[in-house]
């Protein structure tokens, strides 16, 4: 058997794709610290086409337990907060009306036991 068997590209094609997926759901675990792969697969409804958050707003992260998203088009400070209360991230965004402030509340053991 060599490399160029179909059945083992396509084996490891596979393979390099559940690994990808895997590091995907890595960063998406919410360990008490603030990441911003939390927010990855959040899509917001900017003007009627779901867009990624990382397109429509600056993210960072000023202290470890908090993350700031600041829209580049003000007016879309709800769609976003309606994006991420959607998630199932369990985060409450507040803003102030330029920026979004969301608090990552600690671990806890119930959401420890779920991880493992």
């Amino acid at each position: 058997m060599t490399m160029s068997d179909p059945t083992i590209l396509k084996t490891t094609q596979r393979m390099e794709g559940a690994i990808e997926h895997l590091k995907r759901e890595f960063t998406a675990i919410r360990t008490g610290r603030a990441s911003l792969g939390l927010l990855d697969h959040i899509t917001v409804d900017y003007y009627g086409t779901p867009t990624p958050l990382k397109q429509v707003a600056n993210l960072a992260i000023p202290e470890s337990r908090m993350i700031t998203i600041q829209p580049w088009d003000t007016s879309q400070i709800r769609e976003i907060e309606r994006a991420i209360i959607s998630s199932e991230l369990g985060l409450t965004p507040s803003n102030d009306g330029k920026l979004i402030r969301l608090p990552i509340p600690p671990l806890s053991e119930e959401r420890r036991k779920d991880l493992v």
